[in-house]
């Protein structure tokens, strides 16, 4: 009997990722549920890597969940996800299919085993227009200022500023409000990271982006600000966002784009990875594979099951 009611298939950006857990979805009868945090908006194709082409395997369909379910102008908060993730979840148990969890955004995948009940909390915006002001060392300096109590149950990732603000916002909330009802997660999850090394993946990182420079990445940035979106949420929806953004401005040169964009990329890699071995230090038992055993690590879960 599976000791599991899900797979997650994680690892650092470039290394394969979605192919992996796409082809397992073939094999194991699956479905993706995507846990990356920017896969979520509609019309970031490019540079959020999509790659929808590879959730066809062998003629095959992948059904696919939490892509395009928020426009690129509205925030979509953990505590959205943890709701759309339940009932993605529910919803492919309820048709004897197995729930495949696909992504690299840490916090998103720390909702398969942290209760993030504490997400409910309500935004506040005159709080908000206050930490605004401060800078990355005071805003830490005043999360710290808070009770342990109004800070349990939450681990703040300190190189995000919205992140510590959010952190702030609902360390502030429970000095005046009750505990929030706690849930019970439903998720028993089995784990698998594709291992890269450094060198490959910095190649891999630095290949991809060549190639969405060429086809069409800038262009989709364009179009984004014809509909709307400011260069302002650009710099918020980060990475090749924000530095197309810079560039479209003339902050930056063409040149500028492509080495401080590809810096940003392998920096934003190395902070998975450290995520990742925080999860595995934390008792998440990871198993490592190749990007291309997805055959052997199919073979091995049917055979578990038989």
């Amino acid at each position: 009997m599976n000791n599991y009611n899900c797979i997650v298939v994680l690892g650092p950006t470039a290394s394969g990722k979605t192919k992996f857990a796409c082809n397992l979805a073939f094999y194991l009868n699956g479905e993706i549920i995507s846990a990356d945090s920017r896969q979520v908006y509609k019309h970031l194709n490019i540079g959020t890597g999509k790659d929808l082409e590879e959730y066809t395997v062998k003629g095959t369909k992948i059904p696919n969940h939490l892509l395009d379910v928020c426009e690129p102008n509205e925030q979509f908060f953990l505590h959205d996800f943890v709701k759309l993730l339940h009932e993605s979840f529910t919803d492919i148990q309820s048709r004897n299919k197995l729930p495949i969890i696909c992504g690299g955004t840490g916090l998103y995948l720390d909702a398969l085993h942290t209760d993030y009940s504490f997400t409910q909390v309500p935004e506040n915006y005159n709080l908000r227009e206050k930490l605004n002001q401060l800078s990355k060392a005071e805003l830490i300096e005043l999360l710290k200022q808070y009770p342990s109590e109004e800070n349990r149950k939450q681990e703040v990732d300190l190189n995000s500023v919205k992140r510590i603000i959010r952190g702030i916002e609902i360390a502030d909330y429970f000095k005046t409000h009750k505990e929030i009802q706690k849930t019970k997660l439903p998720y028993k999850p089995k784990y698998f990271g594709i291992k890269v090394s450094k060198e490959v993946r910095n190649k891999r990182i630095d290949e991809r982006l060549k190639q969405r420079l060429q086809n069409g990445l800038i262009e989709e940035v364009e179009g984004l600000l014809k509909n709307g979106i400011t260069h302002q949420r650009l710099e918020f929806l980060g990475l090749e966002y924000k530095f197309i953004s810079y560039y479209l401005q003339k902050l930056i040169t063409k040149e500028d784009l492509y080495t401080q964009l590809s810096t940003a990329i392998h920096q934003y890699a190395k902070r998975q990875m450290t995520w990742y071995r925080r999860m595995e230090k934390n008792g998440t038992k990871i198993e490592w594979v190749d990007a291309n055993e997805v055959d052997k690590v199919a073979s091995s879960l049917i055979k578990s099951t038989d």
